[in-house]
């Protein structure tokens, strides 16, 4: 089967350019679309026949884009980046120029999507050929924020021709790029132009519920789990219940933030989803099972480490030796709890740890308010409050 001819193309995107199609010529400059597996658009010299049917600027946008499609035939994925990185360095220099439009913001959204993903294949194909991995990705990142740029500058308060709509699909685009190189540091002014945006409301919601994932993450690697808490909530509640692919990524870090604040899972969630490594973890740290913890901890390492979140998942056993020692108060039933048995409580689910280690780890659950009490070091004591010694997680938040 073979696609329209290349000179029928050309005619099409000449007649959307002037017509300010910009959906349909985004659709013809994708490299995911139909046409781009075809050879007759894998042209490594295609200036003389785009030169027949197009003009300035619409031909040499059309130029790199037919050199990318012949790089990515032969393979070549670090040439195929070269070539829409130069398509977009362009197409930038188009879209500042065109004054009181926006009809362009397809075509950059798709081909800002396009220069990551290909600036992805790039880093593979040259992967231990540099001691600078993540370098490609790193350019990529400036060429999208040369569009943004663009479209931040836009002072016009119309939504219907402002670019700054536009604002919000290059973000998320920088986003997964900064996460992908671990520079989250590079999100913070991207978050504050968004949030301080007029057309914060009105951005498209698969825009926003990608936006809030990535904001939840952040926020979760920087320890403010009610903000992670909230930003994740709205991505997850906000996902279309197709995305089930998205549902579940978004879970594996709502999860574990949800369980920080003192929120336990529904298995069926769970189980719907497939994060049902999630489960026996819960169990662990409900029933304070410290030796069932570790052991999951192990068992999953691999999959906690790939996602990210092993750290955050590790933090959870202090909520662990949190119902381990309210087990063992309820047991003595005493506000004066000996550390000797604190500590035979932990020795007994495999923890190898001294008196020492025990006063440790109970004046940090006191420091965090998970125990309400005091250690009496004269006495070898930890003596609890009479009222409410083991506060509700949840009102910790």
């Amino acid at each position: 089967m073979s696609f329209m001819t290349l000179a029928h193309y050309l005619q099409i995107l000449d007649r959307s350019w002037r017509g300010q199609d910009g959906n349909k010529i985004a659709q013809f400059i994708s490299l995911r679309h139909d046409h781009s597996k075809y050879p007759n658009y894998q042209i490594e010299q295609p200036e003389g026949i785009v030169d027949r049917f197009l003009t300035s600027p619409l031909d040499e946008l059309i130029i790199f884009h037919l050199k990318c499609l012949y790089s990515i035939s032969k393979k070549n994925f670090l040439e195929a980046y070269k070539y829409q990185s130069a398509l977009i360095q362009s197409f930038t220099k188009t879209l500042q120029s065109q004054k009181e439009e926006n009809w362009c913001l397809p075509i950059m959204y798709t081909i800002c999507s396009d220069l990551r993903l290909i600036a992805q294949q790039a880093e593979k194909q040259r992967l231990g050929a540099t001691e600078n991995p993540g370098e490609i990705l790193e350019k990529a990142a400036e060429c999208l924020m040369a569009c943004f740029r663009v479209c931040a500058a836009d002072n016009r308060s119309a939504e219907e021709d402002t670019k700054r709509i536009g604002m919000l699909a290059l973000v998320n685009q920088l986003f997964k790029v900064y996460f992908r190189i671990n520079k989250l540091h590079l999100c913070k002014p991207l978050i504050r132009a968004i949030e301080s945006s007029p057309f914060k409301e009105s951005f498209p919601l698969g825009q926003q519920v990608t936006y809030r994932y990535f904001v939840g993450r952040k926020a979760m690697y920087d320890s403010n789990y009610k903000a992670a808490d909230e930003y994740l909530t709205y991505a997850f509640e906000n996902c279309h219940k197709s995305s089930r692919k998205n549902k579940r990524l978004i879970l594996i870090y709502l999860v574990p933030v949800k369980m920080l604040l003192g929120y336990i899972p529904s298995k069926k969630v769970l189980e719907k989803y497939d994060v049902i490594q999630f489960w026996d973890l819960v169990q662990a740290v409900c029933q304070g099972n410290l030796k069932l913890f570790d052991d999951l901890m192990e068992k999953h390492e691999s999959f906690f480490i790939k996602c990210g979140i092993y750290l955050i998942v590790d933090k959870l056993k202090i909520i662990a030796y949190r119902n381990l020692f309210k087990k063992v108060y309820l047991i003595l039933n005493t506000h004066q709890i000996p550390v000797e048995a604190l500590q035979s409580a932990l020795e007994s689910l495999g923890q190898d740890v001294d008196l020492d280690e025990t006063q440790c780890i109970m004046a940090n659950l006191i420091y965090e308010g998970k125990i309400k009490g005091y250690i009496s070091h004269q006495h070898r004591k930890v003596v609890v409050s009479k009222q409410n010694p083991f506060p509700a997680l949840t009102s910790l938040t």
